[in-house]
């Protein structure tokens, strides 16, 4: 059995830990997810919230707490997300990476960064699943990013559930505009595209995949992302399921705009 597959959004810095109006939706939706992993070896997280050079994996037994966010409550900064590290599974992507003839660089300095810790503490606050991160790569480039995932679908055999952490919306100025008619207008035909091109059946893998590489041909796409950091971990998460058609799990406004999350069973 393939352990699942999930690109989920995180929302905007810690709010969904402070009961945001905006987030109730996804708070709602990110606490059902609690218990669903009991019986999983690991959890690795792509967040939209590290990138490098080159492919880099937390290799150490301990993570701390990276609070990457600025101007919330002091509180905000005293999180705790306690999992262990998996170093034996970090030396495993290695050998994935090199096999396929990507680098790797191992981080055991670096904490949990929000897009990390602010889900998981929703999703399993108990902090007993062992987690790492994996990062993106500088330059944003769909296809590496395709081609990094492919790299990594063994980790599916093995009991390890992946999960790409971004948000499928991410126009930050659009966003503290605050209710617009037109903006909205826009990126519902960004969220429409990104629906019927993850979850239709009629699409090929091959076809899913070259349409996730040219998405910024897609309506409004660099509307919706000025940056792709956001939208890159769907890319690996969906290469990792060997393109293979999602489940759409999460579809909801948050914070004006509709943001998607998928799932591969």
């Amino acid at each position: 059995m393939l352990a699942p597959v999930y690109y989920l959004p995180h929302g905007g810095g810690p709010m969904p830990l402070l009961d945001d109006a905006a987030h109730t939706g996804l708070i709602r939706f990110l606490k059902t997810l609690n218990g669903k992993f009991a019986k999983v070896d690991a959890i690795v997280l792509i967040s939209a919230h590290w990138e490098e050079a080159q492919p880099s994996v937390y290799a150490g037994e301990h993570h701390g707490m990276l609070f990457d966010y600025y101007g919330f409550p002091p509180h905000t900064y005293e999180f705790k997300y306690p999992a262990p590290g998996a170093p034996a599974l970090a030396n495993h992507i290695a050998a994935l990476l090199q096999a396929a003839k990507l680098p790797y660089v191992p981080e055991t300095a670096r904490g949990f960064d929000h897009g990390t810790f602010v889900p998981m503490l929703l999703i399993n606050p108990e902090a007993d699943i062992p987690c790492l991160q994996l990062s993106l790569l500088k330059g944003l480039d769909a296809t590496a990013h395709l081609r990094l995932g492919l790299a990594l679908q063994e980790l599916r055999k093995q009991n390890v559930v992946i999960i790409g952490s971004g948000m499928s919306f991410h126009n930050l100025q659009a966003v503290f505009a605050g209710p617009q008619p037109e903006l909205r207008a826009a990126s519902d035909q960004f969220h429409q595209w990104l629906l019927a091109t993850m979850g239709s059946a009629n699409l090929s893998a091959e076809d899913r995949l070259a349409a996730l590489a040219n998405w910024q041909q897609a309506p409004y796409a660099r509307f919706c992302h000025p940056r792709a950091e956001h939208l890159l971990p769907l890319h690996v998460c969906a290469a990792i399921a060997g393109g293979a058609p999602a489940q759409v799990v999460f579809d909801e406004a948050l914070m004006n705009h509709k943001v998607a999350g998928f799932c591969w069973q």
